[in-house]
């Protein structure tokens, strides 16, 4: 069996407006299901590749800020 879990996601989110996209990323968050994981990796995919150099350098600073507090 062929399963392509990134093609699956992008076609389970394809449709969603913002409030919808973000429920989906609260509601995986607050869950804590690792279950869940695959589905954030693609929808950070998605802004990393839709980001610009500034944005990016901004989420690294975030990452490393969220990282440091969580160590």
């Amino acid at each position: 069996m062929d399963l392509n879990l990134r093609k699956a996601i992008l076609s389970n989110i394809a449709t969603n407006d913002q409030q919808q996209l973000e429920a989906t990323i609260v509601d995986a968050i607050q869950n804590g299901e690792e279950k869940m994981l695959p589905g954030l990796g693609v929808l950070f995919e998605l802004i990393w590749q839709e980001s610009d150099e500034t944005e990016k350098k901004e989420m690294i600073d975030a990452l490393e800020q969220g990282v440091k507090s969580k160590a």
